[in-house]
């Protein structure tokens, strides 16, 4: 059955270790641990649970932060726990701004920064898997950090695969425009208000 609602998104956190399948105990084909490679808890988005007969869950099928995008897998729900979240982040890479949502309701707009014509934003819908704070926070990355679970369709040899972010930035004139390797930037005040009130496990829908 699905898991939470149109305003109310389901994070899962894993708790020692997760092994993801294509079908529930059937062909395991990725594994993760506590931490992901830079130190943060690993958080999957729960799109929907398998339920034993006593209605306790046993599986929830999870988007995972991993290649291609948007892949998805069952993990055992003895190896996470779960927590509503009730922000959501959408981006229209045509427009060029992002929207803010909070229980359903638009919170906050702003322009974005978003990939160039060879370095595009992925579309599609993914979630906040991770939250950093850079070492300078004066550097291209700006204040903060907030790494969601899609990848470029295009860059090669980029660290970790290409992840893409949301992220602020030294280079305030880009806001506006398409000028990114992929990923989001913000000015960084607004960062800093959106870094606020988006957990882990945050939808994040990047539409054209």
């Amino acid at each position: 059955m699905p898991a939470g609602s149109p305003n109310v998104a389901v994070a899962a956190i894993v708790h020692t270790g997760a092994v993801a399948y294509r079908r529930p105990g059937v062909r395991p084909f990725a594994r993760f641990g506590r931490l992901n490679v830079n130190g943060y808890p690993t958080v999957f988005r729960v799109l929907a649970v398998v339920r034993a007969r006593n209605c306790s869950a046993r599986w929830y099928r999870v988007q995972l932060p991993i290649k291609p995008n948007g892949v998805t897998g069952y993990v055992r729900a003895s190896a996470v726990a779960t927590g509503p979240v009730r922000s959501r982040v959408v981006v229209d890479v045509s427009a060029k701004r992002l929207t803010l949502y909070r229980g359903g309701r638009p919170v906050l707009k702003a322009p974005v920064a978003v990939g160039s014509p060879a370095t595009p934003t992925p579309l599609g819908r993914y979630y906040v898997n991770q939250r950093l704070i850079p070492p300078d926070p004066g550097g291209p990355y700006g204040p903060a950090a907030i790494g969601i679970s899609a990848f470029s369709n295009v860059l090669t040899g980029w660290a970790q695969g290409g992840p893409v972010a949301i992220h602020g930035t030294n280079e305030p004139w880009s806001i506006g425009h398409a000028v990114s390797n992929g990923c989001i930037r913000l000015h960084n005040d607004v960062l800093r208000r959106l870094f606020k009130v988006t957990p882990a496990g945050t939808p994040v829908v990047i539409r054209r």
